[in-house]
């Protein structure tokens, strides 16, 4: 590049006078510095290389979408899909108040002001000053005290011949990338957790209604052993079985009630309020479990944000590979300063107190006892590290992936186990009642019966609780709709 502008200037016409020609000297200097300032020393960055796979493992059949039809995405607002009017209103709530998220905002605020910073260098710094001084120099007449003003304006660059400084704004993009990259991943964090501890709260409030239900036909069933015991056809032991029976569900309930509150200041947390003063009222039942569309692993490298994060970071440590080696470069800048200088002040701005000085300086470090390879060495290093952490995230993302995918699919087979071993211990209860009526049988057989169907209840319960957590995971795993700017 330098050859060519070369060439340009010497087919010029030469400038006669000499003021033209300490103007063309100059003009050829900044033209030489720009064209060299269009190279730029260091690796160019190039995403690092891992294998996703064409397909997930354990995706549910019927639910892939043919290669050459764009794919079905999570909305961004994909708590929509459980239908569940309060969960969008907490989702709603949760950003305006979530210290975490505001952190996470204001280490966003602090990248972005770190690229404004890195940027200032690609331009000329300006500046001006003004000085009073009184001085003098020995006893005799001829030293005596002299005042000198001065006021001068000054302006630099530093040419960036080699790309460091446009190496340094790349690198401060891509941490700007990154870190916009957290907040997002915060934020998909934060919601999913907030779905998963709402999902825990109904799931407990339907477990509470279902042991309030247990308790009354305990506590009916207490009353009915205690008039058969009366009527001498039930024995002591009937009415202290059914009378545990009944203090167990009790203490049942009331360590569901502390486990309860407990998930609900969870939540309050999460929204940025007082756990005191927050409730959560009891509201509809658990909502259907959504279909999530999955899509192809390929898709993991846009639509996670903590693999969009470790893929920037990459490329920020790339970009300080290319600012060590311009070290090893030297660095030109172009000054210049003028104004004027007088003894008096009422001379002080005159053609005659005029002063300006122009010219370019280069520097170059010629012994640093090897700083300068340590640097280039630790940036390679530091790339190296941040490839591998890509690659990692990108294998963690998958693993997240085919768990909820295996999780989401074992429970959805077991909730239709446990449906039908629900209905089978609600029948036995009901056959074994009416034969502990008819006197067929004692009463432990009715309390077996009694406590099977609980926990067949229960388990039912908790198994569609899991149905909407894994689901709330699958979705954050898939990235939850994100989409990068």
């Amino acid at each position: 590049m330098a050859d060519r502008v070369s060439t340009t200037c010497a087919g010029d016409a030469v400038p006669s006078s000499a003021p033209a020609r300490r103007a063309a000297r100059a003009l050829l200097t900044i033209a030489t510095a720009l064209a060299l300032s269009a190279c730029a020393v260091g690796p160019d960055y190039r995403r690092p290389v891992q294998d996703v796979g064409a397909t997930y493992a354990h995706a549910p059949e019927g639910r892939w979408i043919p290669a050459d039809t764009p794919p079905r995405a999570l909305p961004s607002d994909w708590w929509t899909l459980f239908g569940d009017a309060v969960l969008d209103d907490l989702m709603r709530r949760m950003p305006q108040g979530n210290l975490d998220l505001a952190q996470a905002e204001a280490q966003f605020r602090e990248a972005r002001a770190a690229l404004d910073a890195a940027r200032a260098g690609l331009f000329p710094t300006l500046g001006v000053s003004g000085t009073a001084t009184r001085a003098g120099q020995g006893v005799s007449g001829a030293g005596n005290p002299a005042n000198t003003y001065s006021l001068s304006a000054t302006a630099s660059w530093e040419v960036d011949l080699w790309g460091r400084v446009r190496r340094d704004v790349e690198a401060a993009r891509a941490g700007e990338q990154a870190s916009a990259a957290d907040l997002d991943a915060m934020r998909l964090s934060l919601r999913s957790t907030l779905a998963q501890a709402y999902f825990g709260v109904r799931a407990s409030q339907r477990q509470d209604a279902l042991l309030a239900r247990t308790l009354d036909e305990y506590a009916r069933a207490l009353e009915m052993t205690r008039n058969r015991l009366a009527a001498g056809v039930a024995s002591p032991a009937d009415v202290a079985a059914a009378s545990a029976q009944l203090d167990q569900t009790r203490a049942q309930r009331i360590r569901l009630g502390w486990q309860r509150q407990q998930q609900i200041h969870a939540i309050a947390v999460l929204l940025g309020q007082v756990p005191g003063r927050f409730s959560l009222a009891d509201g509809p039942g658990l909502p259907a479990v959504p279909e999530v569309p999955v899509g192809v692993p390929s898709a993991l490298l846009l639509r996670r944000p903590d693999v969009a994060g470790a893929e920037r970071r990459a490329a920020q440590a790339n970009a300080r590979i290319g600012v060590a080696q311009a070290a090893w470069f030297p660095d030109l800048t172009l000054s210049a300063q003028g104004g004027y200088r007088a003894a008096e002040f009422a001379s002080w701005i005159m053609t005659p107190a005029r002063f300006w000085t122009l010219g370019p300086t280069l520097a170059l470090s010629l012994f640093d006892g090897g700083a300068r390879a340590a640097a280039v060495a630790s940036a390679r290093a530091a790339y190296d590290a941040q490839a591998a952490a890509y690659r990692k995230t990108v294998l963690d993302a998958l693993r997240e992936v085919e768990d909820a995918l295996v999780q989401s699919q074992a429970l959805a087979e077991e909730q239709a186990a446990r449906d039908r071993a629900l209905a089978a211990a609600r029948e036995t209860l009901r056959q074994v009642t009416n034969q502990y009526q008819a006197g067929l049988v004692d009463y432990l057989s009715v309390v077996q019966a009694q406590t099977s169907a609980l926990s067949a209840e229960q388990t039912a319960l908790d198994v569609r609780a899991e149905r909407l957590t894994a689901s709330a995971q699958l979705i954050a795993a898939l990235g939850g709709g994100y989409t990068p700017s």
